[in-house]
């Protein structure tokens, strides 16, 4: 099973910059993952959701890297997650264009 979680947008403390470090900015998180569905057993998306919000919300990251890299491997060891793909955008760091990184 593929599941796909587009556009998962709140704020959060997150980037280098001096204003990043003091007020929230909006991100967008879009996340797809692959499972083995057995009858019974599934990925509770929307728990998958909330997990990358609350980490998102608590780690207060520096580097983009740093969180996907974080967010991968948390979601691999409490999920029977296979493959996970991983995008945070900032559409509002940069007056002229969305900035993001993915994995």
């Amino acid at each position: 099973m593929k599941v796909t979680i587009e556009k998962l947008t709140f704020e959060t403390i997150i980037g280098i910059l001096p204003h990043e470090r003091v007020h929230p900015q909006q991100v967008v998180v879009d996340c797809s993952f692959k499972y083995h569905y057995t009858k019974g057993q599934f990925v509770n998306y929307a728990q998958v959701a909330n997990d990358i919000k609350m980490h998102l919300k608590e780690k207060k990251f520096e580097l983009l890297e740093e969180a996907l890299l974080f967010l991968k491997k948390t979601l691999k060891k409490h999920y029977p997650i296979k493959k996970i793909k991983l995008k945070i955008a900032k559409p509002t760091v940069l007056d002229d264009c969305i900035v993001a990184v993915s994995i």
